[in-house]
């Protein structure tokens, strides 16, 4: 009885029929088929561990370019699923902010919806740009930008420009400070950011 592996289909190449040449190429085959499988393994193993660019984003700041945000505009960028709005506000618009006090749910904004540096009467590092989370503190909704002299009746007479919930009808004026008897519970949220040059900020980092 031969102690050599089987070969059905006849000797293997290059061993010219001899037992222990077959061994030896059998042994090769296996640790190369074995070296592909683990290969074949590998790969997808490590890309469904590495985090996609979507996670990345999820977690990381964005950059926004400010040179271009023209006074009174606002440019929309997306921070953790959230759209965070950067306004740009004119004299004018900062000079209504002390005059909306009174109306004010949170005028010196106690509760802590923003970063220690923009508990002012801005909510803002620089006066003029303001950051803010586009959501509504109350169920979640999307307000929308509603300047002064608008015929919206949803927001008064006296409305100085600001934002307006159409949702439930709350409103929040150009500091995203939430007005009285409304249903939202708190001022819009200020996130973490930082100038990292005269025209660029970054959301969502505010490490120096």
């Amino acid at each position: 009885m031969s102690l050599h592996p089987a070969t059905p289909h006849g000797p293997l190449p290059g061993t010219d029929g001899d037992p222990s040449a077959e061994r030896r190429q059998l042994v090769l085959l296996t640790a190369a088929t074995g070296c592909v499988a683990a290969a074949g393994v590998a790969v997808p193993l490590v890309s469904s561990l590495a985090p996609s660019e979507r996670a990345r984003a999820m977690g990381a700041g964005v950059e926004v370019d400010i040179s271009d945000l023209a006074p009174g505009g606002v440019k929309t960028v997306e921070w953790r699923g959230k759209p965070v709005w950067v306004m740009r506000r004119t004299p004018e618009m900062l000079a209504a902010l002390p005059q909306q006090d009174a109306a004010l749910a949170d005028p010196a904004s106690r509760k802590d919806q923003q970063p220690e540096y923009a508990r002012n009467p801005q909510r803002s590092i620089r006066p003029e740009v303001f950051v803010t989370v586009g959501i509504c503190t109350h169920l979640g909704c999307s307000p929308t930008a509603v300047h002064a002299g608008t015929s919206n009746p949803s927001v008064g007479d006296q409305w100085q420009g600001g934002f307006f919930c159409p949702c439930h009808g709350s409103t929040f004026d150009l500091a995203g400070r939430v007005f009285k008897n409304k249903p939202a519970p708190t001022n819009l949220e200020v996130p973490p950011h930082r100038y990292v040059s005269d025209t660029r900020l970054l959301i969502g980092d505010d490490a120096a």
